[in-house]
């Protein structure tokens, strides 16, 4: 009797094993159910791994499959994965034969719904099954992750593996919506490997030591992560927010590591300074505007003080823009027009007789008079609003907020004097806003219409700016 309650307080106390821990069972009782061995798997090709996983119709045995396929991915070399990605391509992509077949049935069925599921049945592409059922095994998330980040790569000289990719977004939106994320507030208690984690990614502004990051995670800072349950110790993407009196209006006092820690409860604006994705094989994969939205919610609570919500952030392809001699750019008319009188004074105090040479000389100095910096200010307003890729506008962090509602409220000149922000942006800056109450229309307005939501500050220079983009080069 004795031996028996004490069996049965063992099992009450025994911890329930994670889905993850499940799966690996079962995948090891597969093995033995296939018989696995280490020469057997020597012997197996991934491609035809990959044929066998997609025929295999037991539960056990297909999760044994998928891990082995999993761990030899997750060891090839990048030669090894472009390899397997054209077998992807080629092999496993639908049957024309069987395609044209479907087409045709469907196409005298004159709508009958069998018909019409036949052709989405045949028109999937068989790697998209398997791409499920690796993402079955243990390690399967990331070993596709992996594997989409090699083809990232490898697009912009191979076309044809535009299917491959297609499939592989196709996926992950599904498996990456929002429902299955977590947000997680990371400070310093925070595990050392997160911690560890977080440096290498941030592209933004890097951190350089621990004590630099220590320092953006002290008491008038905060961070927060987007999670995955299948990668629970790997974060998606991360925003660093700086809690401030008023708006940040340049990047080194956030950065200051012998700045003193603020008394967060007197803050009156959150300034999100920082967004950074973690995950190379999730590119074109958005989080970002639901993390804002769900940031805005928990910092609002922990501080209701909070009035105002914006950004401080970088403007990565103006340099760029501002060189291109396109018709949709800066041309010299639409620049002329743009500096108006200033344009002559500008040339002489950089010495020279190029515009564009002396707008990029002048643009992080902070001994312009007020003339000049009003000009320069509308030339990156016209860069901002006016330099597009159809309806959208042409600098993706601009877009990015611009489409989740915020309205562009200032602009920022000698921000970022880094040497990143000096090539990239001449260290310009800017802020943008979100508020709570229009960011549905602004962001309405913008997708439809490609129409900016604006400060009433920046507002007065559209019409110039509007004018200027007019003129014929």
């Amino acid at each position: 009797m004795r031996i028996g309650m004490q069996s049965d307080t063992g099992a009450r106390s025994r911890r329930p094993r994670s889905w993850l821990e499940h799966v690996a069972l079962i995948a090891e009782r597969g093995r033995e159910v296939l018989n696995l061995t280490t020469s057997a798997r020597t012997r197996a090709g991934v491609a035809d791994l990959s044929r066998r996983l997609l025929a295999e119709r037991g539960e056990a045995s297909g999760l044994a499959l998928a891990s082995e396929l999993v761990g030899r991915l997750s060891a090839m070399s990048p030669e090894e994965l472009d390899a397997y990605l054209e077998t992807l391509a080629a092999d496993f992509s639908p049957d024309p034969r069987e395609v044209r077949r479907a087409v045709e049935r469907w196409s005298s069925a004159e709508g009958d719904i069998d018909c019409l599921l036949g052709l989405a049945a045949t028109v999937e592409p068989p790697r998209q099954e398997l791409f499920r059922r690796l993402n079955m095994a243990p390690g399967g998330t990331a070993a596709i992750l992996r594997l989409r980040a090699r083809l990232l790569q490898l697009l912009p000289g191979r076309a044809h593996l535009r299917a491959v990719d297609a499939d592989l977004r196709h996926l992950l939106h599904s498996w990456f919506n929002r429902g299955f994320l977590r947000l997680e507030a990371i400070d310093w208690r925070s595990p050392a490997a997160l911690l560890e984690r977080l440096i290498p990614c941030e592209s933004v502004h890097r951190i350089t030591d621990w004590e630099d990051l220590r320092r953006r995670l002290e008491a008038d800072r905060r961070c927060f992560a987007f999670f995955h349950p299948a990668l629970p110790d790997e974060p998606l993407i991360f925003v660093e927010v700086a809690l401030t009196r008023g708006l940040a209006t340049a990047i080194a006092p956030l950065l200051d590591q012998g700045r003193p820690a603020a008394d967060p409860t007197g803050a009156t604006t959150a300034i999100f300074y920082s967004i950074n994705s973690c995950q190379p094989g999730l590119r074109g994969i958005s989080f970002g505007n639901f993390l804002i939205k769900q940031v805005v919610d928990e910092l609002s609570a922990e501080f209701p003080n909070l009035t105002t919500f914006a950004t401080l952030s970088p403007l990565p392809r103006f340099a760029e823009a501002l060189r291109c001699r396109g018709t949709k750019g800066f041309t010299a008319a639409r620049l002329g027009a743009l500096l108006g009188d200033q344009a002559a004074a500008l040339c002489r105090r950089a010495g020279t007789t190029d515009p564009v040479a002396a707008v990029e000389w002048a643009l992080p100095r902070d001994d312009l008079d007020r003339g000049s910096a009003r000009v320069l200010r509308r030339v990156v307003l016209a860069y901002l609003t006016e330099v597009r890729i159809g309806r959208r506008v042409l600098d993706p962090v601009a877009h990015f907020h611009l489409s989740n509602g915020a309205r562009l409220e200032r602009i920022n000149l000698g921000a970022d004097c880094s040497a990143k922000g000096l090539r990239e942006s001449h260290g310009v800056m800017v802020n943008y806003v979100y508020d709570l109450g229009r960011v549905e229309l602004n962001h309405e307005c913008y997708v439809g219409s490609g129409l900016v939501a604006t400060s009433r500050s920046l507002a007065s220079e559209r019409a110039r700016v509007q004018a200027a983009w007019r003129i014929p080069d």
